[in-house]
């Protein structure tokens, strides 16, 4: 199957819901380009999403959606909001969706659970989920353990639905690759942090520019809440309290606000920078449009070079 199946998109490649980033106009310029564009609730209430829902509304009309971060206070409004404003398509993402479920999918809402293990994939299937995003710990922000290459295909071959995959996936080999193993889409989002329609700030885009292959740790794993962002102050700071046993309190205070300073005010210092491992790859900043076009048609290249070809 495949994802055009699915969701009626020009691209089978969906844009990752990134907190405090993917905004409605951002959302809504990926749609115009031919992926899916997706808001994202982290960082915001209900109140706010609807804002963002009525822009995206009014700068498109492609089908768009909306990444539901479960850890958020006001998930309950937003679910609600969610069901009551017939939004096509959800991704699910920081826990599980089941008691939601039901009812978005009773309006018609497309359902799909981000996941990073094989057992939640499942756990999604049974409780009615139309896909799952299989995201591997290549991906920024907060990560599981296994990687893109082995998650995918475990996750395939345990459900019965469409799987897309996620995290390190940047150019057309990489989402080549997540065909040749039976993903039916991709899921990004490095990679258009540095378009130039997305609304962070210069600096955060410079500095994803300026990154090296291995220019991204993971924090947080000591509290069971890993998180990959780009190697900075803040990142060492956190690392070496991480190692010297500081609890939560100590931790936190390091971390709060971090990626709305980064985002907002372009503090690539002490803000938390969140970025995917293919960050190394970012060269220049170009327009929504010419990222997904390249990225789907040099793809398409790949894999029909692969199949003309005797491993």
């Amino acid at each position: 199957m495949k994802l055009q199946d699915l969701i009626p998109i020009k691209y089978p490649i969906i844009q990752g819901g990134m907190a405090n980033i993917a905004t409605g106009e951002f959302a809504a310029a990926v749609s115009n380009a031919g992926g899916l564009g997706l808001i994202a609730s982290g960082g915001m209430d209900h109140i706010k999403i609807k804002e963002e829902i009525d822009k995206c509304r009014k700068l498109t009309d492609k089908p768009f959606g909306v990444n539901l971060m479960l850890m958020n206070p006001d998930v309950d409004a937003i679910a609600e909001l969610l069901y009551e404003e017939k939004i096509a398509v959800i991704t699910t993402g920081a826990g599980n969706p089941g008691k939601y479920l039901s009812r978005w999918k009773e309006q018609g809402s497309i359902v799909i659970p981000v996941v990073a293990s094989v057992a939640l994939a499942k756990k999604m299937v049974q409780l009615g989920a139309d896909a799952i995003i299989a995201e591997g710990g290549e991906s920024g922000g907060h990560v599981g353990d296994m990687t893109t290459m082995t998650l995918v295909p475990q996750v395939i071959a345990a459900v019965d639905v469409p799987v897309i995959a996620a995290g390190g996936i940047a150019n057309g080999n990489q989402m080549a690759a997540a065909y040749a193993l039976g993903a039916c889409g991709v899921q990004v989002g490095t990679c258009l942090l540095v378009s130039e329609e997305c609304p962070i700030h210069i600096n955060y885009k410079n500095a994803l520019l300026k990154a090296k292959d291995n220019g991204t740790t993971v924090t947080g794993r000591s509290q069971g809440a890993p998180v990959r962002i780009l190697k900075n102050q803040m990142a060492r700071q956190y690392l070496k309290l991480e190692k010297e046993g500081a609890d939560k309190m100590e931790l936190e205070k390091i971390t709060l606000g971090g990626l709305r300073r980064a985002v907002f005010d372009g503090d690539v210092t002490t803000g938390s920078v969140m970025a995917g491992q293919v960050c190394g790859q970012l060269d220049e900043i170009r327009p929504i449009a010419e990222i997904l076009e390249q990225l789907y048609n040099d793809a398409k290249a790949r894999l029909d070079e692969i199949s003309g070809s005797m491993l």
